[in-house]
């Protein structure tokens, strides 16, 4: 069976810059651990980068979300540095200038993985709309989310977003 770990934007910016929040702390830990899981089982982990320039607040997003996060080339885009110490450099990373990623869901489709597992941040923007592309890229292939390894900034959002990917079919792992 091939599985995949999609670490989704474990950024600086999401933890402890400009759009940082609590939850998002207690995440690092854990999805660091799955990591290394997946390292150790030898199989896939890719990562998505959200992926910004200047002129991101002139942007539909920007006008919605008008923080400056995630530039290019800031220490915010960067991946926070305890999951930064466990990424591959081999492996892939997709950067993507809105939610979800396309180029993901291409590379999903072409891989053809038996199970597809998230983690990351935020759970009620980036990982529900990745969520839907791996289900879009492999209707036959497990999608999971660990609940644990997943935050919001919002405690209501997040629990909403677990319900929604569970209508869709994804698999939701450790949910308290």
């Amino acid at each position: 069976m091939s599985k995949v770990l999609i670490v989704v934007d474990m950024q600086n910016d999401f933890i402890d810059g400009a759009l940082g929040f609590d939850d998002a702390h207690l995440v690092v830990p854990v999805v660091r651990k799955k990591i290394q899981e997946y390292h150790e089982q030898k199989d896939d982990v890719v990562y998505t980068l959200d992926t910004h320039d200047d002129k991101y607040l002139k942007t539909e997003e920007g006008k919605h979300l008008p923080v400056k996060h995630c530039v290019k080339g800031t220490k915010g885009h960067a991946l926070h540095p305890e999951i930064a110490e466990v990424k591959k450099a081999d492996e892939r990373v997709f950067e993507k200038n809105t939610f979800p990623s396309m180029n993901l869901g291409d590379y999903l489709q072409e891989k053809r993985y038996d199970n597809v597992e998230l983690v990351g941040l935020v759970s009620n923007i980036c990982v529900i709309a990745n969520a839907v592309i791996a289900k879009a890229a492999l209707p036959d292939a497990s999608i999971e989310v660990d609940a644990q390894a997943t935050a919001s900034f919002d405690s209501a959002l997040h629990q909403k977003a677990l319900d929604v990917m569970e209508g869709m079919h994804v698999v939701i792992k450790n949910r308290s």
